[in-house]
């Protein structure tokens, strides 16, 4: 599935707005957005819809409408720049550490039930079995709890699985692996060879999203216990080989492309 408009002016805005302090033409962002197919009503509509959810701002310049990050997309654009450079999709460096939540909800709590459980699976936990839940690494289990008030009916822990202990059995068991693979053998698809694009910056914004979208629900279990030839591997490789071939030439675009003026409230 394309990404939507919404996510590709994300990636439009991190890549040459996020830490400028600039705002951009909303012309530009229609002339980007329709190098990858987005008509300029959607991407007008997506503008709007963004100023509405808190990300975007509006200012004006003249007759021409400019717009510039508020501080909740910044830090949701240095969050993706995070999970992609800092974080990435391959653990090969895992201490064996897990961390486990238990909980036991009553049973007329559908909707904390779910809330809980969307959550967890969104911070890369695992069920194992019944109440108990898994992750790989230290993740901070506790404000998840906290922030849906259930604190009085979970528990944390952080644990080592024993030497007797089959963790890719247990691996297998917690995670859907073959719907994890089929993110990134689908995005080794469409990436891995030629570029499915001949524009340099609607390659780049399109390349960097569809990874974003491919890592961001990954859980990043350890390596050594998914099965040989895991497609993270190489589909991680792809990608920051092109990134890197992509930049220079998207840069060089832009700076013909986009209309950019100071960013009124962050000078």
């Amino acid at each position: 599935m394309p990404p939507k408009p919404s996510t590709l002016l994300l990636m439009l805005l991190g890549d040459f707005v996020l830490d400028r302090d600039v705002c951009v033409f909303s012309g530009s962002a229609i002339d980007v957005l329709g190098r990858l197919g987005v008509s300029s009503h959607a991407t007008r509509s997506t503008l709007a819809r963004m100023v509405n959810r808190g990300l975007l701002r509006r200012q004006r310049h003249g007759r021409k409408m400019y717009f510039g990050l508020t501080d909740r997309a910044a830090a949701i654009l240095h969050d993706g720049r995070s999970r992609i450079w800092e974080t990435g999709a391959v653990n090969d460096d895992w201490d064996g550490t897990w961390t486990l939540l238990c909980f036991s909800l009553p049973e007329s709590w559908q909707r904390q039930r779910h809330d809980l459980r969307s959550q967890l699976a969104w911070s890369g936990f695992g069920p194992l079995q019944g109440g108990l839940w898994i992750a790989p690494g230290v993740v901070p289990a506790q404000a998840i709890v906290t922030g849906l008030g259930l604190s009085a009916h979970a528990r944390v822990f952080h644990a080592r699985a024993d030497e007797l202990t089959d963790v890719g059995a247990m691996v297998r068991d917690a995670y859907d692996l073959d719907e994890l693979a089929g993110r990134y053998q689908a995005f080794l698809a469409r990436w891995e060879g030629a570029s499915p694009f001949g524009d340099p910056l609607a390659a780049r914004l399109s390349l960097v999203a569809e990874w974003l979208g491919a890592i961001r629900r990954d859980p990043r279990l350890p390596v050594s216990h998914l099965p040989p030839d895991w497609p993270a591997v190489r589909a991680q490789r792809v990608f920051r080989d092109l990134e890197a071939a992509s930049l220079q030439p998207a840069r060089d675009l832009a700076a013909s492309v986009l209309d950019l003026e100071p960013d009124e409230v962050r000078r």
